[in-house]
């Protein structure tokens, strides 16, 4: 392990992973694979692989676990199955009538279990419930007004208002309320509206870059959302917006609330960030697992005539993605860069945060997945 900050790492496979999930007492971790749901159980703080949940015939892009330990997988194949454990261990396959032509892109279950929508690229969002007459899974849609691929979603703690963010540049809240469902006193004196029919529009940011995660933070009435050109942003009920940048300048794939004043962040940079809320907004608190930073221009002495091109008057501190330049101008220059800095937990870009232990609403762990294949556990 790289630092303090990792408690553990898990290599589980060869090949990248989108999505993961842990059951309630997080005996049981999912994770996507390729065309599959790989189902690992702990024993003795090892996962062993009980399970694989193969119907789909094209790659598995998320996956989510129930409060009753029902597992829903979503993929590119334009389908979603919700698999029911058994008591031998394995699990029974129920197809969903999603209704979409294009891929499905992200899954949530409503914190009840008794629903879960789906994201996809066939501009809906699907809802979906159990029609016990039929013994099947059934999908109420959500169309308008998104424009484009819809590429995470987050429940309420109600199970009843969605947030959603997708391609259009748009981070939009929808009503996902479903008649013999859902109760009317689940949203009664929200200050986000007071009616709430089938998919209506509750409210909308526009953002312009693409948004690639969104968590609710019930308990405060806000809204955490991270885009694709490397920010952190919170709204809220009063259409108040706290926007900060990344330190890197690296896009953050997702997000994860710590508590009601700390978000950790984590993407292209291969580890978590943590900000902060201040009196001033958000902003950059540290970094988790970050390796130890090597001054390339320590490694130039006497060879400054290969270096001109490197302009002096570049501000490292204030200018995004120098770092970066200066590693490809070394990279260029001398054939190689230098690697003696430790290395970060994740070796590829994390893809998604979820909590792991959780102590009066404070997340003092969170377990990350990522292209590598590794599921790491941190330490906030």
């Amino acid at each position: 392990m790289s630092s303090q900050s990792v408690s553990a790492v898990f290599k589980l496979v060869k090949a990248p992973i989108y999505s993961h999930c842990f059951s309630q007492d997080k005996s049981l971790l999912a994770v996507t694979c390729k065309n599959d749901c790989l189902i690992y159980r702990f024993t003795n703080g090892s996962p062993q692989l009980v399970a694989t949940l193969s119907n789909h015939d094209k790659t598995v892009t998320a996956v989510d676990i129930s409060i009753h330990g029902r597992i829903v997988t979503c993929s590119q194949d334009r389908n979603a199955y919700v698999w029911e454990p058994l008591s031998d261990g394995t699990y029974k396959p129920t197809l969903v009538l999603l209704r979409i032509n294009r891929a499905a892109t992200c899954v949530s279950w409503a914190p009840s279990g008794y629903k879960f929508a789906v994201g996809s690229s066939a501009r809906i969002i699907a809802v979906c419930y159990y029609e016990q007459e039929n013994n099947w899974w059934v999908s109420k849609h959500i169309k308008k007004p998104i424009k484009s691929t819809v590429g995470c979603l987050s429940w309420h703690s109600n199970g009843v208002l969605l947030a959603s963010g997708g391609t259009d540049g748009y981070m939009r809240i929808f009503s996902g309320f479903v008649k013999g469902l859902d109760s009317k006193d689940a949203v009664a004196g929200s200050p986000w509206g007071d009616k709430f029919p089938f998919g209506a529009l509750v409210r909308e940011f526009y953002h312009g870059s693409y948004i690639e995660d969104v968590e609710w933070r019930s308990s405060i009435e806000s809204i955490g959302y991270v885009s694709h050109e490397g920010t952190l942003n919170v709204v809220d009920a009063n259409n108040n917006h706290s926007q900060v940048n990344a330190p890197d300048g690296l896009p953050f794939n997702t997000l994860l609330w710590i508590n009601d004043h700390e978000i950790l962040c984590a993407g292209f940079s291969n580890h978590p960030v943590l900000f902060a809320e201040a009196t001033g907004g958000w902003q950059f608190a540290k970094d988790l697992d970050k390796p130890a930073s090597t001054d390339l221009s320590a490694h130039n002495t006497g060879n400054n005539n290969n270096n001109e091109d490197l302009d002096e008057s570049e501000d490292v501190s204030a200018t995004f993605g120098i770092s970066a330049l200066r590693k490809f101008k070394q990279l260029d220059l001398k054939g190689k860069v230098s690697t003696d800095v430790n290395e970060t937990a994740h070796e590829n870009t994390i893809t998604q945060l979820l909590p792991y232990q959780e102590t009066n609403g404070q997340v003092t762990q969170a377990s990350a997945c990522g292209l590598d294949g590794k599921v790491v556990i941190y330490n906030i």
